[in-house]
């Protein structure tokens, strides 16, 4: 069969490109095992703002303005809703941060990100006394079902393959690869933490740091934003909340644990008074680079092999951007930039 693209890997990263590839007419296949699954159990908040320094995330009104129709385009073809708005309430810990937030909401990058105002807590079963800043611009984009109704559109297009890669089967021919009884112009590899098998760029510096997240119930707390303090609360719907998230960066398989789980616990008791239930547990591992730029690019000697991953914690925003150059890397030779190329390791 031919093709234009093969591509490994359907989370968010995989998707993006997908996307990029049927806005465009081209023709591809996906391979996906399930073995990697940081999309699925990321809390999938978007925000553009670092709330541990009141800094704009790097180029985040740029992630922003092609993720918002990105994802309407994909609620559209999915038909189910994806993407919730929200604003973010950051608790503020001392007298020393309420002015720090206000400083910050003054600045030319910030402005429209930060509401300027403080917000008294009025919820009594949150601990909050210095109050909340309100982050703006933000929201969850709801990954678990993604990736599942994404899956399910490929498969009834006959462009879903459920099996495991085989690196070793992938043979060169001419302008393209076979692969089985695909012939493709192009590979593209979208693996995640799953990149550390895969002989071609297993030499780039992908560290993974593993995430754990709760799901718990709490009929008491009636949150309808979420909050962040040490731990992330975010609002589901029907009393459930999703707490998270912690980083491991010893532990790089997608196993619970009970050390996660107490504190996980014991931040969500530092922040809220009222009683919960732990009702799941899940997590993954992201796929996060030393330098928190993603890892986009050709292979140094394969032209037609190439890479998207490194999205980290916040895919969500970054991904339809980063997915957007590759594609016009490969298609119209527009250079990448140098902070996602994975040529700057190259140089070192």
């Amino acid at each position: 069969m031919e093709l234009d693209y093969i591509i490994v890997g359907c989370g968010l990263a995989g998707i993006a490109f997908c996307e990029q590839l049927r806005q465009h007419g081209k023709t591809f296949v996906v391979f996906d095992d399930t073995s990697q699954i940081a999309t699925k159990v990321a809390g999938g908040v978007y925000n553009p703002v670092v709330l541990k320094r009141f800094t704009e995330v790097w180029r985040a009104q740029e992630q922003l303005d092609l993720a918002k129709p990105f994802y309407k385009n994909l609620e559209a073809l999915l038909d189910t809703r994806l993407d919730h708005e929200f604003h973010v309430l950051r608790r503020i810990a001392s007298i020393e941060e309420q002015n720090q937030w206000v400083v910050a909401s003054d600045g030319p990058n910030l402005k429209k990100h930060l509401h300027p105002t403080l917000i008294k807590n009025d919820n009594k079963n949150i601990v909050a006394p210095f109050g909340f800043g309100k982050v703006l611009n933000a929201g969850k984009v709801d990954t678990k079902k993604l990736v599942s109704h994404y899956i399910a559109y490929l498969n009834n297009r006959g462009s879903f393959v459920g099996i495991p890669f085989n690196y070793s089967e992938l043979e060169s021919s001419g302008q393209g690869h076979h692969y089985g009884p695909y012939h493709a112009k192009y590979v593209v590899f979208a693996e995640g933490f799953g990149m550390k098998q895969n002989p071609f760029f297993n030499d780039l510096p992908l560290v993974g740091v593993k995430g754990e997240i709760l799901t718990v119930r709490a009929p008491e707390l009636r949150l309808s934003h979420a909050i962040k303090s040490s731990v992330f609360v975010i609002p589901e719907g029907n009393d459930i909340y999703t707490v998270g998230a912690t980083y491991d960066w010893d532990d790089k398989t997608n196993t619970v644990t009970d050390k996660a789980s107490e504190q996980l616990s014991k931040q969500l008791k530092e922040l809220i008074i009222c009683d919960f239930e732990i009702i799941d547990q899940a997590a993954g591992v992201r796929p996060t680079v030393k330098d928190r730029r993603p890892l986009v690019g050709i292979h140094g000697s394969q032209k037609n092999i190439a890479i998207l991953n490194g999205l980290g914690t916040r895919g969500v925003m970054v991904a339809p951007m980063v997915a957007k150059q590759l594609f016009e890397m490969l298609e119209y030779g527009t250079p990448l930039d140098d902070e996602i190329n994975i040529d700057r390791f190259r140089k070192l």
